[in-house]
């Protein structure tokens, strides 16, 4: 199986194990349900529910049910993002992965109900990771301790510390000049902590070491300023239909970006030297794996 059939394959173990754990559409308040489910189903990369996984597999993790809430919680986590991204106080995009964005087609109230439900659901489904330790394994309190330490990332990575404080950065920033610090700074909050949450995640669920688990927020943190600084690329150079969203948003917006502060070949090459950065220090560990170190190039070096 080449890489690119191994990835779909792991991308339609994520779709099932969203569609298992997401919630049901039922009761007087199935509305929300329906439009959750419309946002958290509507395709997507599932990058970092992957992301978790391979780290997960990359230190050795054995025990597949205990990271699998996690996967899906975070995969709404970014869901959630999206729907609120998109309403018209923030970006006001009508359409998301290639369709009409969940605030469109349920009304704006719906939407912002719809991505509260996701967050808090997000929880609600990590905690069920506490339900699969089995008491009687002698590994059991070991497992309950990695639990809650991941879910200490889980929500730290996700709040104002996090990808909420990146949001509010861009949101502030919105014109006019900018430092590079400042803009770093957004990007690796908020595209970044959601993959450092995952990558970490991960490992912590396995028993990584301490360092190994910096050392996996560091790879992390550069695969998601190398991959929002590509985004800034892709929103001047590529088209609605291959990136699944309207383009040159950015500009609508005017927002500051790395195409913006430099040009095009320079945002490449800082590209270029991160990715670098984050491919040689995933190398440099004692553990190994082909698939993952696959992912981590396809994730910098995309076109959609």
């Amino acid at each position: 199986m080449n890489f690119e059939q191994e990835l779909k394959e792991k991308v339609r173990r994520v779709e099932e194990i969203l569609t298992e754990l997401s919630p049901k559409e039922e009761g007087f308040q199935k509305l929300i349900m329906e439009a959750m489910r419309y946002a958290l189903m509507a395709g997507g990369k599932r990058l970092r529910p992957v992301l978790m996984e391979q780290t997960y597999q990359l230190f050795e993790g054995e025990k597949a049910t205990l990271v699998e809430p996690f996967m899906a919680a975070i995969e709404m986590v970014h869901t959630y993002s999206l729907v609120h991204d998109d309403l018209p106080a923030m970006d006001n995009d009508d359409y998301r992965r290639g369709r009409k964005t969940t605030h469109v087609v349920y009304g704006e109230a719906m939407g912002i109900l719809a991505g509260d439900g996701l967050l808090n659901y997000a929880f609600e489904t990590a905690l069920k990771s506490f339900h699969v330790i089995d008491q009687n394994d002698p590994m059991a309190v070991q497992q309950y301790h990695r639990v809650a330490r991941a879910m200490q990332v889980f929500a730290a990575k996700a709040g104002i510390y996090g990808m909420i404080g990146g949001q509010v950065i861009d949101m502030e920033e919105n014109s006019g000049d900018t430092s590079r610090n400042r803009l770093d700074l957004m990007y690796r909050l908020k595209t970044g902590a959601l993959i450092e949450a995952s990558m970490m995640i991960g490992a912590i669920l396995a028993g990584a070491s301490e360092e190994n688990i910096n050392i996996m927020e560091q790879i992390a943190g550069d695969i998601g300023l190398a991959f929002q600084i590509k985004d800034d690329i892709l929103d001047v150079t590529s088209t609605p239909e291959k990136l699944g969203k309207p383009v040159h948003s950015d500009e609508k917006n005017e927002k500051i970006t790395y195409v913006t502060l430099m040009d095009l070949e320079s945002a490449n090459q800082e590209v270029n030297r991160i990715s670098m950065r984050a491919m040689q220090n995933f190398e440099a560990l004692p553990y190994k794996n082909e698939f993952l170190k696959q992912l981590i190039s396809m994730l910098i070096n995309r076109e959609n």
